[in-house]
């Protein structure tokens, strides 16, 4: 069977730049400034023939649809090629495969492409083509997948680089090795185009000067959110404040990864505790038409809890067994009330682990905290049972939920305290800067087996645990807790 590339002419350049008007036109919105600055390099890249290609593009850009809109539009130039889509697993490929299948669907230049014999289904589809190929148009495909057989002209690599997959050396290393099998799938004239953003320091996407650049040899477009003058790059979807606002929420350095397309080290950054604001007054609890409710610094507190990273090393040796309360507002607030190194006497009785679970229980009591997630990985495993025998002997109304941390400490930190210190949204009390927590905090390096760190990842547990919102319906009745649970 004759090459099917050869079959029909390859597509004429500017084609591409009139599909897309028409499919927006069809669709009732414009074309923003960067999907035709993105739009003019695939054809010229395509016209230039060059087989090896990168964008890399910020996230909301959308880059993914419009590689969808050139996908349908290589198939209504050429129905006979042959597209597999990659992603980090099978279903966001399966999403760019569905885009494209209703973009034929619905697009007047695709009309030809309809009519085909076999059936479509969600992860992939057959345009009507000549010829017998026995590969589907488009395929979608996980990394993890068998893609042993399948031959394809054109290769998207979408996202197949996700937080997930790359938090490891090992697994950053097998990703490459399952990308390496794109090189037996593509036919000898065929085309690789990688889409995404980087997601660590040592990213699929480092720049061809870095050491072992994985894509050394690619064309590569890079559109970050801004440029060097500080212009957004799609200024009506993300105008300054919005920016800003992005940057608040998801941290520095996510923001420079996600964003500015930098592929930055953990290592550069920085928990500063000179952007904790700190406070000096407790709690206020008060009960209003039967209704309790729990302020602070005049703000209404909406949701709390504890977080307890245990350890049962002598006091001064090994791993510190810390225990970390916050309470939340509605705002998005977070405070730091309380910070307790709790210690034990190994000597002493009751047994050392009884003894850290009754201080557990007096804080609890005293703070009014209505849950206590305890970490199970290891020595915790049987802690949860005692603290909730201890808490019922105090006659205190807290739950105790068993938590099991499957991330990386140094990526559980920064994604819990970076985002929190950027937005000035972390408040402590003023007795949390008389323990060791803010020169732990300005000592810490990310990746330094040396650096203590007890106190950050019990903090950073009170902040990516999930809040129990108060219900805003009807009042709760007497007796329930200040959250109105």
């Amino acid at each position: 069977m004759a090459n099917p590339t050869e079959a029909t002419p390859h597509p004429a350049p500017h084609d591409f730049m009139e599909f897309l008007y028409a499919w927006n036109l069809r669709m009732g919105v414009g074309t923003p400034g960067v999907h035709r600055r993105i739009a003019r390099w695939l054809m010229g890249r395509c016209a230039a023939d060059d087989r090896r290609l990168l964008l890399l593009a910020f996230r909301g850009c959308g880059k993914s649809t419009l590689v969808g809109l050139w996908c349908a539009w290589r198939l209504a130039v050429q129905p006979e090629l042959r597209i597999l889509v990659l992603a980090a697993d099978h279903t966001l490929a399966a999403r760019m495969v569905a885009t494209v299948r209703r973009i034929i669907g619905r697009h007047p230049l695709c009309r030809h492409l309809l009519g085909g014999d076999e059936a479509w289904a969600a992860d992939r589809f057959t345009v009507r083509r000549a010829g017998a190929i026995r590969e589907p148009s488009m395929l979608a495909q996980g990394i993890g997948g068998n893609v042993t057989g399948t031959r394809a002209e054109l290769i998207i690599c979408d996202d197949v680089e996700v937080a997930g997959n790359c938090d490891t050396r090992a697994k950053r290393e097998e990703l490459r090795e399952r990308l390496s099998e794109c090189e037996f799938v593509l036919t000898p004239d065929g085309t690789i185009l990688y889409v995404g953003t980087p997601h660590c320091a040592d990213s699929l996407y480092a720049p061809p000067d870095a050491d072992d650049a994985w894509l050394k040899g690619y064309r590569r477009l890079r559109v970050p959110l801004l440029d060097a003058a500080g212009r957004s790059a799609w200024p009506e979807r993300f105008p300054r404040e919005g920016i800003d606002a992005v940057r608040d929420r998801v941290g520095p350095l996510n923001f420079r990864r996600q964003m500015m397309l930098d592929c930055a080290d953990s290592a550069a950054a920085r928990l500063d505790p000179a952007l904790i604001i700190r406070y000096r007054e407790e709690p206020d609890y008060r009960e209003a038409n039967g209704r309790p409710t729990l302020s602070l610094l005049g703000r209404r507190l909406v949701s709390g809890g504890g977080f307890w990273d245990p350890a049962y090393g002598r006091p001064g040796i090994g791993d510190s067994s810390v225990l970390a309360a916050t309470y939340a507002d509605g705002e998005g607030n977070h405070y730091l009330h309380r910070l307790a190194y709790v210690t034990q006497d190994p000597d002493g009785d009751p047994d050392p682990a009884t003894q850290q679970c009754r201080k557990v229980a007096a804080i609890a009591r005293d703070l009014l905290l209505p849950v206590i997630r305890v970490e199970t990985n290891g020595l915790g495993k049987f802690l949860p049972a005692l603290l909730r025998r201890e808490l019922a002997r105090a006659g205190v109304p807290c739950t105790v939920v068993e938590h099991n941390s499957h991330r990386a400490k140094t990526e559980r930190i920064l994604g819990a305290l970076d985002p929190a210190l950027a937005a000035r949204r972390l408040h402590a009390h003023e007795a949390v800067f008389r323990t060791r927590f803010p020169q732990e905090m300005a000592e810490w390096k990310p990746g330094d087996p040396g650096a203590r760190d007890d106190a950050l990842d019990a903090v950073a547990g009170c902040l990516l645990a999930e809040p129990v919102r108060m219900p805003g319906v009807t009042p709760a009745p007497r007796g329930a807790g200040w959250r109105g649970a």
